[in-house]
């Protein structure tokens, strides 16, 4: 677990040893079969997964990409970049977007489960049966970084979380524990979820409502939760941002004073809140067929 945190090079060499991914998900999955989510190796095994799924997506071998996305579109050459994925234009990131992932293996091998929907399914299910707050955090971690970027695999993996395995009943679960990091990041999970168009209407459904009422009154007083209030803010700019019903559904949830309260402070320290509640206060004004209730 502590060499799974050591940097890139360290995570290269463990993704590389021949049995070790098969084997900490061969554990986690009799754990689960046992009904024994909450033991201390379990949450070793998981928080070992979550680092080596830590910026997967640009330190994945070429040959993986090559394999993986070999049925993608076509990008004109002078549109790559060098190393995997690499960052490309909005246009290429949009084509990707459209691009399902290769039908997926029955028998995944090594660093290939590391995306695979089955360790998917059982980090649900782990966030959904683990009373441990370590093992809860990591779930949501692991998820959280296969969804981080922006080529076909996060986006592959969201649907998957969102429609195959429908996961977001467990992670709304998350955001009304008292233990802040495991909060903290179960909205940065939605908020990378969220950027999916494709998901945006089920997402507000199931859980724009319980993030208005995760808002604080006014901006929180320490650093975990002001990070976790402005990737609220920014989970609910993205699912209102070019929809006016989820916008409508923001307000009757009663979101809109506690936005504005939290825009109006200018501290440096809380600044990050502050500025976030600014831009959804901005998106939310472009709907002008809501303007007359706004100002009610």
């Amino acid at each position: 677990r502590n060499m799974s945190s050591a940097g890139p090079e360290g995570r290269k060499k463990m993704r590389e040893c021949d049995g070790l991914i098969d084997s900490l998900v061969y554990y986690i999955q009799g754990a689960i079969a046992d009904h024994e989510p909450n033991d201390k190796a379990t949450e070793n095994c998981v928080c070992i997964l979550h680092n080596l799924s830590y910026q997967l997506e640009i330190e994945l071998p070429e040959t993986y990409a090559q394999r993986i996305y070999m049925q993608r579109r076509n990008i004109s050459s002078h549109d790559k970049t060098p190393g995997c994925f690499g960052t490309r234009s909005r246009k290429v990131k949009e084509k990707q977007q459209d691009t399902p992932l290769p039908e997926e293996k029955s028998n995944p091998r090594g660093v290939e489960s590391l995306w695979h929907s089955t360790l998917i399914r059982i980090y649900l299910s782990l966030i959904a049966k683990s009373t441990r707050n370590y093992t809860q955090e990591a779930s949501l971690g692991a998820l959280q970084n296969l969804t981080a970027g922006t080529g076909p695999m996060p986006f592959a993996v969201a649907r998957t979380v969102v429609q195959k395995a429908n996961g977001l009943p467990s992670i709304r679960t998350m955001l009304h524990v008292s233990h802040p990091a495991v909060k903290k990041t179960a909205v940065s999970l939605l908020r990378n979820l969220s950027r999916n168009p494709s998901l945006q209407s089920d997402i507000a459904r199931e859980v724009l409502p319980d993030l208005v009422s995760i808002l604080p009154e006014s901006v929180p007083g320490s650093d975990i939760a002001c990070e976790t209030t402005a990737s609220i803010c920014y989970t609910l700019y993205n699912l209102t941002q070019s929809s006016s019903h989820n916008a409508r559904l923001l307000l009757s949830a009663g979101g809109l004073p506690k936005i504005i309260t939290i825009s109006m402070n200018d501290s440096n320290m809380f600044s990050k809140a502050s500025r976030a509640a600014s831009v959804l206060l901005h998106s939310l004004w472009s709907h002008t067929e809501l303007h007359s209730a706004y100002k009610k």
